[in-house]
């Protein structure tokens, strides 16, 4: 009987799907404590490890992956070491950058051949994770170079927390739209856009090719 941790030791995908998920529930708890953003950053580094393992496995340029992990790695501890703004700008940019080419690995990984495999099936869920991360770090660069780019029934002047990003970047990727928190300059609303472009693409084509070639397997 194969057990969670058979999952997670035998399918890297799993893995990363795993420990997204994890985070999930662990940035509404600490993103608002005194030592929150050190908390989160350590996370990332967890989530960063994990998806350099995910590179490796794609048939992609694997070098450029290993630079922006260098980078983030630097500039998270730069952050908690002096903590200025073009610092926090630029790590969130890159952040978002890093998992852009992560998420690609993995569909170019999923799209190498014409079997779907266990690890390709929780990479469909890991991808999607990725793309969520990726947007809501672009919302959060957005939002510091243009504030005032979100706004909210609660609150509506305040900046919207990472938390409330990636809830809002879950919710244009999976297209249910269901959400309290709007973009309301150019930039933001763009931005939108291209994420509910996005998610409808990778469903359209990604997981409709794998679960085509799962069905047409069995």
């Amino acid at each position: 009987m194969k057990t969670p941790l058979h999952y997670l030791v035998r399918y890297p995908s799993a893995n990363l799907l795993f420990i997204q998920l994890l985070g999930l529930l662990l940035y509404p708890l600490v993103e608002h404590q005194e030592h929150g953003r050190a908390l989160v950053g350590a996370f990332g580094i967890i989530v960063l490890a994990t998806a350099l393992r995910m590179v490796r496995r794609s048939p992609t340029i694997q070098w450029l992956g290993f630079i922006l992990a260098g980078c983030i790695l630097v500039l998270t501890v730069l952050i908690e070491w002096r903590g200025e703004h073009q610092f926090v700008v630029t790590l969130a940019i890159l952040d978002a950058v890093f998992y852009f080419y992560t998420a690609g690995s993995l569909i170019a990984y999923m799209m190498e051949d014409q079997r779907a495999t266990t690890d390709e099936l929780f990479a469909v869920g890991a991808t999607f994770t990725l793309l969520a991360w990726a947007f809501a770090h672009t919302f959060s660069a957005c939002q510091m170079l243009q504030p005032g780019s979100f706004t909210a029934a609660n609150d509506a002047t305040a900046p919207r927390t990472w938390t409330e990003l990636l809830y809002v970047s879950f919710a244009i990727l999976s297209g249910v739209g269901l959400s309290d928190i709007y973009p309301i300059r150019p930039m933001a609303r763009s931005l939108v856009m291209l994420g509910q472009f996005s998610g409808v693409m990778y469903i359209a084509l990604v997981v409709t090719r794998l679960v085509t070639l799962t069905v047409r397997n069995r």
